[in-house]
């Protein structure tokens, strides 16, 4: 379920439960409007008592002369008056002796019916009680009849405010108002704080999934969504980087494709050219046959170059350059790699000065992959030096490592190139040696190598004064 509909289903149930508290407490304050004068009927059988106690009294004092005597009739008649309570004076046997009533043909009544001691049986009309007292003969203290008072509600129930029911009801009744406001703040403060930036993250995604990556996600707020917003815009920016980098690479790779066919076809079409020509009979005698043939091998040599870069890169895009290391010692290994590598640079006219001393000390290594390594490096200097220049190499101890040096006096690196010299594909701008031209694989490959051995390479280069390169590989 959407957190929209979720929150939407939730607040329409807290209002429909708001709703049914407020409809609950309007009924118990109407109930109690109601029954509010429907107090203990104790209390008020005491209040009447206290009421009529003197007529009470004066029926106790002179029972035996009521029937006879006018003067008692009209002395109770003014009692009942100022009371504003009807008396009506029975004997046991239920004969009528005194009813202050305009209604005297009344002479009779059943005491088994028309005695009441409480107010729910006492009531006969909707605001008259009649409730029953027993007269108890002054000097013998001896019950001689019953008094049955005739009382109307408003004399005998004390009046009681509605202010503190109805403030209580405006109290409660503010209460849920407010509540009410503060569900509605809430969602609409979960709408726009919550709901809309998900809404408008989730159009930022949809671009992200187009290709669009211009759209920036921002937030005004530096809260929790706010930090949200900015990790998202991070992540824009890091999709927009790798993918321009992606687009840089598919381009660099195609363009890779391109030259090394091109430069491929070149040395071919020579060779054939240099071929043909010599079974045509061109070349008369010995040296321009040879002439011919060191021309044919410098192309060999060129096209070897540039198909081991090319499989290399294709074995490290796949992750299948084997990188198998063996226990062995270094000096065997380095003199047998230099010694080729170093008749090579001084044909070239750079004069390659070897190691005085290599140490002889145990390494995990794989001497083929590291004939790579240092073979890459040398043929990267050389595209940086010319004739007259020198290559120096040098190998060490130093911190438990054994570390391999290849400096040069060639022209250097740009500043601007040296972030960039181990991407794939990368050349760099200044190259006056185009005979050794590259693919721009070289030192990335050689990164991949060292690193499998578990070390590190690194450089420095000046510009018009040479490069160095450095290689730790771990001790044995």
């Amino acid at each position: 379920m959407y957190l929209s509909d979720w929150i939407k289903k939730w607040y329409k149930i807290g209002i429909v439960c708001l709703l049914i508290i407020l409809g609950c407490g309007a009924g118990l304050l109407w109930d109690n409007y109601k029954s509010e004068r429907e107090v203990d009927s104790h209390i008020v059988i005491n209040q009447v008592r206290l009421k009529v106690s003197d007529m009470m009294l004066y029926l106790e004092r002179y029972n035996q002369e009521i029937d006879d005597d006018p003067e008692i009739q009209d002395t109770l008649q003014t009692m009942s008056e100022e009371h504003e309570v009807s008396l009506l004076y029975a004997k046991l046997d239920g004969r009528i002796i005194f009813n202050s009533s305009s209604n005297n043909t009344i002479r009779q009544v059943d005491l088994t019916t028309a005695l009441h001691y409480d107010l729910y049986h006492a009531r006969v009309e909707k605001d008259t009680y009649n409730i029953a007292f027993p007269v108890v003969d002054e000097v013998t203290h001896v019950q001689v009849g019953n008094a049955i008072f005739a009382i109307p509600a408003r004399t005998i129930f004390i009046e009681r405010t509605h202010a503190l029911p109805l403030s209580l009801f405006i109290i409660m009744t503010s209460m849920l108002l407010i509540f009410c406001c503060l569900i509605f703040l809430l969602r609409k403060k979960i709408k726009r704080d919550i709901i809309h930036p998900i809404q408008h993250l989730k159009d930022y995604s949809e671009a992200i999934l187009r290709g669009d990556y211009g759209q920036k996600a921002s937030y005004k707020t530096m809260d929790e969504m706010g930090e949200v917003y900015t990790v998202f815009d991070q992540m824009r920016l890091e999709i927009m980087y790798l993918s321009l980098r992606r687009d840089e690479q598919e381009q660099a790779q195609k363009e890779l494709i391109s030259n090394i066919s091109h430069e491929i076809k070149t040395p071919l079409t020579t060779l054939k050219a240099y071929i043909e020509a010599i079974r045509e009979g061109v070349c008369s005698d010995m040296p321009a046959v040879m002439e011919y043939v060191e021309v044919m091998h410098n192309n060999t040599e060129k096209m070897t170059r540039l198909t081991e870069d090319l499989l290399l890169h294709a074995l490290k895009e796949l992750g299948q350059i084997s990188v198998t290391l063996s226990e062995q010692y270094s000096r065997d290994m380095l003199i047998a790699i230099l010694q080729p590598i170093a008749h090579y640079v001084r044909t070239t006219g750079v004069t390659f000065i070897e190691p005085q001393d290599i140490p002889n000390v145990l390494i995990h290594a794989d001497a083929n992959r590291l004939e790579q390594v240092i073979s890459n490096l040398i043929t990267n200097a050389l595209k940086h030096t010319k004739a007259g220049d020198s290559i120096i190499m040098n190998i060490t101890l130093e911190r438990g490592q054994l570390k391999i040096t290849i400096a040069d006096t060639g022209e250097g690196i740009l500043p601007q190139d040296m972030p960039f010299v181990f991407d794939r594909y990368f050349k760099g701008k200044l190259n006056s040696n185009l005979r050794y031209e590259g693919s721009g694989l070289g030192l990335s490959i050689c990164k991949h190598i060292i690193e499998a051995h578990q070390g590190s390479i690194s450089f420095k280069s000046v510009q018009g004064q040479g490069t160095i390169f450095h290689c730790l590989i771990p001790l044995g």
